[in-house]
């Protein structure tokens, strides 16, 4: 692998996904989002990073409310992602509103 290669760069996204992922300004999403990065980021397809990227440039209380079953995602955003983290939120880093 070199330098500038496509695996490097692909790396290095992943690593500030998971900083962004880890830092959203609640603790509780912090877990949420913070967990699942850690879980699945290496596995996640470039277009899914893509997804996982617009859900941490969202509002926490809105994605928060989504991920708790509080609100329904609107179709748009109702993305295979979303479906992914809260499959994760449920099964492996469940909590209680």
């Amino acid at each position: 692998m070199t330098e500038n290669s496509p695996e490097v760069d692909r790396e290095v996204r992943r690593r500030r996904i998971r900083f962004r992922a880890w830092h959203r300004g609640t603790r509780e999403m912090d877990l949420l989002m913070g967990g699942f990065a850690d879980a699945y980021l290496a596995r996640l397809s470039d277009a899914e990073l893509d997804e996982f990227e617009h859900l941490l440039d969202l509002p926490d209380p809105l994605v928060f409310a989504w991920l708790g079953g509080l609100e329904e995602a609107p179709t748009e955003e109702n993305t295979a992602v979303l479906k992914k983290v809260r499959a994760f939120r449920v099964h492996e880093a469940p909590f209680h509103v």
